[in-house]
């Protein structure tokens, strides 16, 4: 289900970084393999994180993928085939444009874990939907349906399961056919005038991460998933 481990976040970072320095490519498309666009963190590794004294993060982790997310200088969009939790909902946050399946669903399930928000969500979604959509997205755990984050303004498109990568693939084209200067010139004015406020929240997120995990209702919920205790 596309989970994030310390590898896959790698991964991504550095396709991402190797994307913005590569002058041919215009957009980039990320979408899931499979049928699910990502389950999130991968919670094997989450506890492995607060309990094995061994553990080794990966070169960019996390706050890499994050970084490159924020840093990203041309137009990113995000093609929603499946599930998607955690990081597999916030990253809507850094997309320029979201497509989302008919049969896809998504989740913040932040308060689920007993953890705080992550990627700057809890300034993007207040951005994106408005408070009240955003408290219930990111303190209920609950599912989000296409058509309701199609209604709160979430995703550009839904799509039928067959159409969303022809559809995201024409709306990408349209835009690689403009000239890639004015491309990014038009993402940096939409985007500089936030970046201090993207900075600001990742800080406070990543406090209130760094306090709550591997306690109290983290470390239940982490035993549950895992079998484990911390």
């Amino acid at each position: 289900l596309n989970a994030f481990n310390e590898a896959l976040y790698d991964a991504t970072a550095r396709g991402l970084r190797d994307a913005a320095a590569d002058p041919d490519v215009s957009v980039v498309v990320i979408t899931g393999a499979g049928r699910a666009f990502s389950a999130g963190t991968d919670l094997m590794e989450m506890q492995a994180r607060v309990s094995d004294p061994d553990f080794v993060p990966g070169e960019f982790g996390f706050p890499g993928l994050v970084d490159a997310l924020a840093e990203f200088p041309k137009p990113l969009i995000v093609a929603i085939n499946g599930i998607g939790l955690g990081i597999g909902a916030t990253i809507i946050g850094f997309a320029d444009l979201v497509f989302m399946s008919s049969q896809a669903r998504l989740k913040c399930p932040f308060t689920a874990l007993g953890v705080a928000p992550e990627a700057s969500s809890s300034f993007f979604m207040p951005a994106l939907i408005g408070r009240q959509n955003a408290t219930w997205m990111l303190m209920s755990s609950e599912w989000i349906d296409a058509a309701q984050a199609q209604r709160m303004g979430l995703v550009f498109d839904v799509c039928e399961p067959d159409e969303l990568m022809p559809t995201t693939y024409r709306h990408a084209h349209v835009l690689a056919d403009k000239p890639l200067a004015s491309l990014m010139a038009v993402k940096e004015t939409m985007v500089a005038p936030i970046s201090e406020q993207v900075r600001a929240a990742k800080e406070v997120e990543g406090a209130w991460f760094r306090r709550l995990m591997g306690t109290g209702a983290n470390a239940e919920a982490l035993a549950d998933f895992t079998g484990k205790d911390g």
